[in-house]
């Protein structure tokens, strides 16, 4: 089963801790040796997008920044066996930024990406 992590967040003031990028690496790397990290990168802040809408029958589309408070920062997409398996590899993730980024707040969703097995049999 395929699970995409996506990382939202808000960045405290200045760059991140020495040694949070390392930290996000090895386990990265461990995760792609076990064959569970399929691919990952980091997103652009919303000002680089645009946001695509339908309401009422009518397209319209916004450029960016949007006005959240927290902006997408990067996903990660996963191969594993279960849902708790890609929760475990985001949640280890998370845990690198708690330990290592004092005052760094976000949040991850972690959604199944739908493949064919979900759809049935072919009619």
């Amino acid at each position: 089963m395929r699970y995409i992590s996506v990382l939202k967040g808000t960045q405290p003031a200045g760059p991140p801790p020495e040694g949070l990028m390392a930290a996000i690496m090895n386990l990265g790397g461990e995760a792609t040796a076990s064959g569970a990290l399929l691919d990952n990168a980091g997103l652009a802040p919303s000002a680089a997008g645009a946001r695509v809408t339908v309401a009422g029958g009518e397209l319209s589309v916004m450029d960016g920044p949007f006005t959240e408070a927290k902006e997408y920062i990067s996903y990660a997409v996963y191969d594993v066996r279960s849902k708790e398996e890609a929760v475990e590899w985001t949640s280890r993730f998370m845990q690198l930024h708690a330990d290592l980024w004092p005052g760094w707040q976000g949040e991850s969703d972690v959604i199944k990406i739908m493949g064919p097995e979900d759809f049935g049999p072919p009619q």
